[in-house]
């Protein structure tokens, strides 16, 4: 709606990963030359953490952009709530292997047999695991397995683990010293602060044609951050709506005004009234525990008065015998 008001090329603050909007952060520099270090290496595991949406997909979108598939074939796993078989199909099926109705150890022989079919075409393998933090122990030791697979002492595979800051926790396991002993790099993703809010926003706005309208007060970034935290989808949401909302209201704008009010409408879409409940606090007449209810309250009161004199005659002082 507001791309013709604006004159802009495309929608800048869209929610779903695209790689053409990577902006690089000196957090996802870093996570960006780990990631490529890993690949000079060809081995071991590398481990990028971070909170949800800042930026770890996009991350991954942007590395296999740069990717030359003549010389290195890679799959990426999104569905990671598996145990270790399930693991070894939808890997099988992530590099367009047959997965249906094998068992365990076809699944692990076809999947040797690919990999040693890509080193005979001078291709490495490397396998993109996202929402790490998902897999159960025994399914990452799974991965480790499958790390073990070489030629003349060189890997056949090669893992990058993406997952939430959790997924630390998960791999300070004792059972996982193995695995973490392979991991040859690791970094976490952090918010963005307000100088890279800041850039963040016009960069992404610069790349869809961008040419000063809407204005943006430099002021507004303070508060952009600190409503969204400097995370990069939070900020694509907020920015969205706030375009929409400068939009409508025919401005040409972004102040702090802008910026307070779109925060408000976003807080009440989420908000529900404490004098409104969903559901009533009162059961109703035709609720099944009612008349239960009913009777135990009849109990207690019958009980209470049969119980009354003798708490009566247990007050009164005791009259001693002449």
């Amino acid at each position: 709606m507001y791309l013709n008001y604006f004159g802009l090329t495309a929608k800048p603050f869209q929610l779903t990963p695209d790689h053409h909007f990577f902006y690089p952060s000196p957090a996802h520099n870093k996570a960006v030359a780990y990631l490529r270090y890993g690949l000079t290496q060809g081995e071991g595991f590398i481990v990028v953490t971070g909170n949800i949406g800042t930026g770890k997909s996009t991350l991954v979108r942007n590395l296999f952009s740069t990717i030359d598939s003549s010389k290195l074939t890679a799959a990426q796993l999104v569905t990671t709530q598996l145990d270790d078989y399930e693991l070894l199909g939808i890997v099988n099926a992530a590099f367009k292997l047959p997965y249906v109705d094998l068992t365990k150890a076809e699944l692990l022989k076809q999947f040797e047999n690919f990999l040693l079919a890509e080193r005979s075409a001078n291709r490495r393998v490397l396998l993109v695991v996202d929402e790490a933090q998902n897999l159960p122990i025994r399914t990452l030791e799974e991965l480790r397995m499958l790390s073990n697979f070489e030629v003349d002492n060189r890997p056949l595979l090669q893992c990058f683990l993406l997952g939430q800051k959790e997924f630390r926790i998960t791999l300070g396991s004792p059972q996982l010293e193995q695995l973490r002993q392979r991991v040859i790099a690791s970094t976490d993703l952090r918010p963005l602060d307000q100088a890279d809010t800041s850039e963040y926003i016009h960069h992404r706005l610069r790349l869809c044609g961008w040419k000063d309208n809407p204005k943006i007060e430099a002021d507004c970034f303070a508060l952009i951050q600190a409503y969204t935290g400097g995370v990069p989808r939070k900020i694509n949401l907020l920015m969205d709506r706030i375009l929409l909302y400068v939009c409508l209201e025919e401005m040409n704008k972004i102040d702090r005004s802008v910026v307070s009010s779109v925060i408000d409408e976003l807080k009440a879409e989420n908000y529900v009234p404490a004098e409104e409940p969903l559901v009533s606090s009162r059961p109703s007449s035709d609720d099944p525990l009612e008349p239960r209810l009913s009777a135990l309250e009849d109990l207690v009161r019958d009980t209470a008065k049969l119980l009354k004199p003798l708490a009566e005659a247990a007050d009164r002082p005791s009259q001693k015998s002449s």
